[in-house]
């Protein structure tokens, strides 16, 4: 075998995209163009200012507001209770 009979099946016509994934140079840029801007998409979902760490964040936070503000109202009846007794106490 020569070189020649090596290389007669090769098609030197196609592409590099062509040859390797089946695909023409206009369908492999605009499918690459594709998966970039998911990507970028997914990135700033996951990792922006409106991002889901942060709205996650903000859920704690708001559930440790909700357990001090329980916790204030208890501490604010007690205390009213003590001034009340006072009161009375100081009346008589």
């Amino acid at each position: 075998m020569r070189n020649d009979e090596l290389f007669e099946g090769i098609d030197d016509s196609q592409s590099i995209t062509q040859q390797y994934l089946g695909l023409s140079l206009n369908k492999f840029l605009i499918l690459l163009s594709l998966v970039l801007a998911c990507g970028i998409y997914l990135g700033v979902l996951l990792y922006g200012t409106n991002s889901v760490e942060i709205y996650l964040g903000l859920q704690d936070y708001e559930e440790s507001l909700k357990t001090e503000i329980h916790r204030l109202r208890d501490e604010n009846a007690e205390l009213q209770r003590e001034y009340f007794e006072l009161k009375e106490i100081s009346a008589q």
